[in-house]
């Protein structure tokens, strides 16, 4: 629950206890009034780190170590969620409907595009891929962060439809040699396909300036760390808190 402007003023001139003599019979009282200070102190301060969500978009050229990352860091951030995309491909083997993917034909697929339901979609290897709207504007209302694993013309619709909300992270490799032997260590994908691959990286690497911030996946926990870092600064950007100008005025008008 909130206070609005009026009940913060009672609470804090409430909390406004000047030191005096504390003879027996009071004692008890006192000790009260520590107790629901110390408490409605603690009741201020959450509402101080209340905050808007934010969704961290994480891209990469196929390859380069995304998904293996956003894995670590769904591990490491209690506070993060990975929002379940949209895709027209058919199921692989132990995925479940809901779980890895919501799998659509090609015709419900280019529905929620013109329902305007999706946040972001496009059209990768030939296949559609997109990120529901709903849950992730749900989550991001509820103080909640999202992270989508999508590429660059993902991140363009993003920012477009998040301004205040959305941080964009672009995944280097160390190198190409070392991209084009994470593909081949798959062995997962003909030669043609990883020759297909290639190209393609190449021609998502020329996009790594749109996005908010550059970290070149050489070590695995490096590379998860720095990411982590982004998402920590990111979360505490003055414009994204709910709570911290209510605690300030709070303080400010206990001093004077």
């Amino acid at each position: 629950m909130l206070l609005n402007n009026e009940e913060q003023s009672e609470v804090g001139s409430q909390l406004r206890v000047r030191p005096r003599a504390i003879r027996g019979s009071d004692k008890l009282d006192f000790e009260k009034v520590v107790i629901i200070h110390a408490w409605v102190t603690v009741f201020i301060l959450g509402v101080a780190d209340m905050r808007r969500g934010l969704c961290l978009v994480i891209a990469a050229p196929s390859g380069a170590g995304k998904s293996s990352v956003v894995r670590r860091l769904l591990a490491r951030e209690a506070e993060l969620a990975e929002s379940v995309s949209v895709t027209t491909r058919a199921p692989r083997p132990g995925e479940v409907d809901g779980r890895e993917y919501l799998f659509h034909d090609d015709d419900s697929f280019r529905a929620l595009v013109a329902a305007g339901e999706l946040l972001e979609h496009a059209i990768v290897y030939g296949r559609g891929y997109g990120t529901p709207r709903a849950p992730v504007k749900a989550r991001l209302e509820a103080g909640l962060d999202v992270v989508l694993d999508i590429d660059w013309q993902g991140w363009r619709q993003v920012r477009a439809a998040l301004p205040r909300d959305a941080v964009g992270v672009f995944l280097l490799p160390p190198s190409l040699l070392l991209l084009e032997a994470r593909l081949r260590g798959r062995q997962s994908d003909s030669e043609t396909e990883i020759g297909r691959r290639m190209r393609l990286a190449c021609g998502e690497l020329g996009h790594w300036g749109e996005f908010d911030h550059v970290v070149v996946n050489d070590d695995l926990d490096a590379c998860v760390a720095d990411v982590a870092h982004v998402l920590h600064a990111a979360r505490c950007a003055v414009g994204r808190s709910t709570g911290a100008a209510a605690l300030v005025s709070a303080m400010i008008r206990d001093g004077r």
